[in-house]
């Protein structure tokens, strides 16, 4: 009975569905279909994949990726990331930005669309960041707004004007002789264990109050180094105006290969805004050992020093992104100090006579120097400025003109009259001066002096004021001089400061305050 009935229920329904079926109008159903079509998604999205084909050494060989850019980020699976660097006919070499533990032959790997970027602006300031601008100093997340490409096209001649504003170091030795300006590349280089780093942490230290914005690029340095860096900077009260980027040793090559593309781009985010930054690279020379490892490992032919042919462009493209803009591109300024470490004294190998072809002049320390004593260990007769007066204080370069001469000339006596016991008084004196020059360019760590004072010593010494004065006495008479006239001769520091210049007043002043100063020292001791 059930079942007639449940049959005779789908007779019935079945006679609708075909009723209604013969009320529909071919025209209404064509109606319809066309205008599914009106509608229909016609965007094809595509995944640009390729496949591994060889991985090992942190280098992925991957076929299929034929749209691929230079130095674009590719995803694997697991979300570990690489950097396209070698982009051959129908493979793309690329260096892992990751481990390369979970990666296999065959997995897919996928284009991001987007060139290697690091993030950008004031949330940085006072980190500690690795080279992808990933955080590692425990205080938590980055909350950058904005990302820029590490790599970009140096500015051009148009967009630049000369280098003219001082950028102070604080020590003595560099701001007399070997002027550092706003917007110049000067080269800091020398042996291991000569005080290049403290050159630069100095120069970091003085920018205090100045505006002035400064990144330390730490590429291939111990942890613990970098570590004591970050420690120094913040005992000094200068971490709160400075960016540490770390691609420390136990890195990936590729991470210390990017390190210094990304302090820059960091810098010139700054420098766009109209802001005066520094950039210290510690040092290319590690960097350029990375590089070479990572051209060796994508089969690029070596050339000499197994330094792939493009090693001289791998720090030309960088170092000629520092600049002084001029006001109608806002203004700014990037200044370098790269850091080259030589072999025993050797500037004329490969990368030390690159780098020194492509920046402004030299700072160049000695062993000897720093071994006896002479700290920072400069040795003035090689290391040049080739902005020299320029950037420069009016009354720093009247004081220091001929300091550099006089220091050589020293140089070159003492160790002429090693040999000769037998001087003329000419001699001895020019002896005895160049002691004192000596003494009064030796300078503590991390106690940069401000320019006022520099010039004060320096025209005391240049002048004679310091012959009557015992060698070994020199740091007291100094540091008291800066007292006594910090204290009863301000005006003197308050013209030098204001004007820049020394005035015929301001000379007058300064001596009478070094006659009486000098007097009253030599009779106390």
């Amino acid at each position: 009975m059930y079942s007639e009935s449940r049959e005779h229920g789908l007779n019935a329904l079945r006679l609708e569905r075909n009723k209604h079926l013969m009320d529909i109008r071919p025209d209404e159903i064509t109606a319809i279909i066309k205008e599914q079509i009106k509608s229909f998604d016609t965007k094809i999205r595509l995944a640009d994949t390729g496949t591994v084909v060889t991985v090992g050494d942190g280098i992925v060989r991957i076929h299929g990726l034929e749209k691929c850019m230079l130095n674009e980020l590719l995803e694997f699976e697991n979300g570990v990331q690489c950097m396209a660097l070698n982009l051959e006919q129908d493979f793309v070499g690329a260096v892992m930005l990751g481990s390369d533990a979970d990666i296999r032959e065959g997995d897919s790997v996928k284009r991001t669309n987007s060139i290697v970027a690091v993030p950008v602006g004031n949330e940085l300031l006072g980190r500690v960041v690795n080279s992808l601008g990933q955080p590692i100093d425990g205080k938590g997340p980055l909350m950058a707004k904005e990302t820029r490409p590490i790599e970009k096209i140096a500015p051009g001649i148009i967009t630049r004007e000369s280098v003219k504003i001082p950028l102070q170091t604080g020590i003595k030795a560099i701001d007399s002789m070997i002027p550092i300006g706003r917007g110049q590349r000067e080269l800091i280089i020398g042996d291991r264990q000569t005080g290049k780093t403290a050159i630069a942490i100095d120069t970091i230290i003085n920018q205090k109050d100045t505006g002035v914005i400064c990144i330390y690029v730490a590429i291939g340095q111990k942890s613990s180094t970098v570590a004591s860096v970050v420690e120094e900077l913040r005992a000094a009260n200068a971490l709160d105006y400075s960016i540490i980027v770390a691609a420390n040793a136990s890195e990936l090559a590729p991470i210390q290969y990017i390190a210094p593309y990304a302090g820059c781009a960091m810098g010139e985010h700054f420098m766009e805004q109209g802001k005066d930054v520094l950039v210290v690279y510690d040092d290319l020379s590690k960097h350029a050992v990375a590089y070479r490892a990572l051209s060796l490992l994508l089969k690029r032919p070596p050339g000499r020093e197994a330094y792939p042919g493009d090693v001289f462009y791998l720090h030309s493209r960088l170092l000629e992104r520092a600049a002084k803009m001029n006001s109608e591109y806002g203004g700014g300024s990037l200044t370098a100090l790269p850091i080259i470490e030589t072999q025993a004294g050797d500037i004329s190998a490969y990368i030390p006579t690159n780098v020194i072809s492509i920046t402004d002049g030299q700072i160049f320390l000695e062993t000897e120097l720093f071994n006896s004593g002479i700290r920072p260990a400069v040795n003035p007769g090689i290391s040049v400025s080739r902005v020299g007066g320029n950037a420069q204080v009016k009354a720093m370069r009247k004081v220091s003109g001929t300091l550099k001469l006089e220091y050589s000339q020293y140089r070159e006596l003492e160790a002429f009259s090693q040999f000769g016991s037998d001087l003329d008084q000419d001699t001895k004196n020019r002896l005895a001066k160049g002691e004192r020059i000596v003494e009064v360019l030796k300078q503590r760590k991390n106690a940069p002096i401000s320019v006022e004072n520099q010039i004060i010593i320096i025209y005391a010494v240049i002048n004679n004021y310091l012959k009557d004065i015992a060698v070994e006495k020199i740091s007291d008479y100094e540091t008291e001089l800066f007292e006594h006239i910090s204290k009863n001769n301000f005006e003197i520091i308050k013209s030098l400061s204001s004007e820049g210049i020394l005035t015929p007043e301001t000379e007058t002043s300064l001596k009478d305050a070094l006659s009486a100063f000098t007097d009253a020292f030599i009779r106390r001791n």
